[in-house]
């Protein structure tokens, strides 16, 4: 049992309770700097996820943008794992956090929250003709 003063004093998430069937949540937050289209990032987390024993293809994973803070984006990437893989939720999480880092290395997107030092010399934006390199789909 978990006392009052814990869980009012405390975020307490129930992972078990949002689940379709039998499973738990996992989610995970990276930042990425906004020279990095937003359609590249959601489809690099899910193919981390692709990659990742233990995390289910249905539901699918899904990405969202949490935050449009002053330097970064924050995407949230959400799973659901099943508890009949012998994996502990901590092992699942280690193995998708290895996949994230080796599709953003794969595909040469830095996992990096740039802060503003100065002014760059070119502008940090992306142009439309480079909003679906790959992995990301022209449609998403």
């Amino acid at each position: 049992t978990l006392p009052n003063s814990l869980i009012l004093g405390n975020v307490t998430r129930n992972y078990s309770r949002a689940v379709h069937g039998q499973g738990y949540i996992i989610t995970t937050s990276v930042t990425i700097g906004y020279d990095t289209p937003w359609r590249q990032v959601h489809a690099m987390l899910l193919e981390a996820a692709q990659r990742t024993g233990g995390v289910l293809t249905e539901p699918a994973p899904q990405v969202f943008q949490t935050a449009l803070s002053d330097f970064y984006p924050e995407y949230r990437l959400v799973c659901q794992a099943v508890p009949s893989e012998p994996s502990p939720r901590a092992q699942v999480m280690n193995a998708l956090h290895a996949n994230i880092q080796d599709v953003f290395n794969e595909y040469g997107v830095q996992i990096m929250s740039p802060h503003y030092l100065g002014d760059p010399g070119q502008p940090k934006w992306v142009p439309k003709d480079k909003w679906c390199p790959p992995p990301a789909r022209q449609d998403g």
